[in-house]
């Protein structure tokens, strides 16, 4: 059903086994995603690593979203679902490894939890080499390998925006969705939602590890991020979100995600 789904996915190295009729220990994929054409909620039997060698995607799960910017790339367990927005004309490398090749080949740290991170010097070398024309079935095997080794050392990419479950938690973030200008205050958002501003201090820490004040400036950021990505200014993106200034906006962006928006739209090098 995935292949169906990926059809503009070109495979570029599928690792063979004696029993054809089991997964493959992993497959190699790429492929150009138009802006707007995004994947349904599906899920892979495998776990899969994407990443955005152009162009940018969101991958949403239950838990929340990933914004995916050039040069980053995301983590997707086996089993989880999700679905995926192309926001912007993008080039996509995958790879995908069968659950127990996953298991057996990583080191003993969690892999079972979707993330988002930063592509290091040595995994930018590994998918190169990985979807590299020639590549020999040995050679394949072992960039795989080292690859699970790699993530489990990488930094996360501060681009996940977690999303309360909550129906009064979902009702708030619409709002302050909307309201990327951040002119309503804690009070006017509690009333809309139909509830209290005590419950709102309580329920966004518990649902979504962030107070009400940090998940909103995220919120803005991520939407910021988006916004970016499309080619708009600088300053234009400042205004259209409600900071003072390019400066303070600048600011904003730096504590969210480590990297000032000149460095994000110049694809920085994250090593």
């Amino acid at each position: 059903m995935i292949n169906k789904r990926l059809n503009d996915v070109m495979p570029i190295y599928i690792a063979q086994r004696p029993n054809m009729m089991s997964l493959p220990p992993f497959t190699m994929r790429r492929g150009t995603k138009q802006r707007g054409m995004g994947m349904p909620i599906h899920s892979h039997e495998e776990a899969q690593l994407t990443f955005a060698a152009s162009g940018m995607v969101q991958v949403h799960t239950d838990e929340g979203r990933w914004l995916v910017p050039p040069q980053l790339a995301v983590w997707i367990p086996a089993g989880v679902l999700h679905r995926v927005e192309v926001l912007t004309d993008a080039e996509l490398w995958m790879v995908h490894w069968e659950p127990s090749a996953a298991q057996s080949w990583a080191p003993p740290t969690q892999l079972d939890r979707p993330f988002t991170l930063r592509v290091t010097p040595l995994m930018k070398s590994l998918l190169d080499a990985a979807f590299s024309s020639g590549i020999g079935p040995d050679k394949a095997e072992l960039v795989a390998r080292l690859m699970l080794h790699e993530l489990t050392e990488t930094v996360h990419a501060p681009t996940f925006l977690p999303l309360p479950i909550s129906p009064v938690g979902k009702r708030v973030a619409d709002l302050a969705f909307e309201d990327r200008q951040n002119r309503l205050n804690v009070e006017e958002l509690a009333s809309r939602a139909a509830t209290s501003v005590r419950t709102l201090s309580r329920l966004f820490p518990v649902e979504t590890g962030l107070t009400l004040k940090s998940w909103r400036q995220r919120a803005r950021i991520v939407q910021a991020m988006d916004w970016l990505a499309r080619g708009n200014a600088i300053a234009d993106v400042s205004a259209e979100f409600g900071f003072a200034s390019t400066a303070s906006f600048s600011c904003a962006f730096r504590q969210v995600t480590a990297m000032t928006p000149t460095m994000f739209i110049g694809v920085p090098d994250y090593s």
